[in-house]
């Protein structure tokens, strides 16, 4: 006796094997880690408010591009300069959306991108110097179309 097997037979017969096997989970949703990114950033200590601007818009019509300015008042010398801008999200399934290097040889500690943001959410920078003093700033953007497949 032979045994005939069709092409959707086999294919649902390999996709049980896949689940049975654990090949297969379903995705956990992404939490948002902006506690985690700024200890790490910080060494837990805690920055002041002041130095840095955050420009962005107060309310975006789409998240998906969402323009940001982030700019640093320091005198970019080899004495005292900007080493890092961290900026971090506090709704974005992952908090981390960019992290700028900067080094005397910069002039301006200053950066123009384009951001995505979920939902309406606070944009936090933080600015570590040379002499390992910290400053942060934050804002709020309110988002009418989600820019993480909202």
């Amino acid at each position: 006796m032979t045994l005939m097997i069709n092409r959707r037979q086999a294919l649902a017969v390999g996709a049980g094997a896949v689940v049975l096997a654990g090949g297969f989970s379903v995705p956990a949703f992404a939490k948002n880690d902006s506690a985690e990114l700024i200890e790490k950033f910080t060494g837990g200590k805690k920055p002041a408010d002041g130095k840095i601007k955050l420009d962005l818009p107060e309310i975006a019509e789409n998240g998906n591009t969402v323009p940001m300015t982030v700019s640093v008042e320091s005198p970019m010398t080899e004495q005292s300069y900007v080493q890092e801008v961290l900026i971090v999200t506090d709704e974005n399934p992952r908090a981390g959306v960019a992290t700028f290097h900067f080094t005397p040889q910069s002039g301006v500690a200053e950066a123009n991108v384009r951001i995505r943001l979920a939902q309406t959410q606070n944009v936090v920078a933080i600015a570590k110097m040379n002499d390992g003093s910290l400053f942060t700033t934050s804002k709020q953007v309110k988002v009418t179309i989600g820019g993480c497949g909202g």
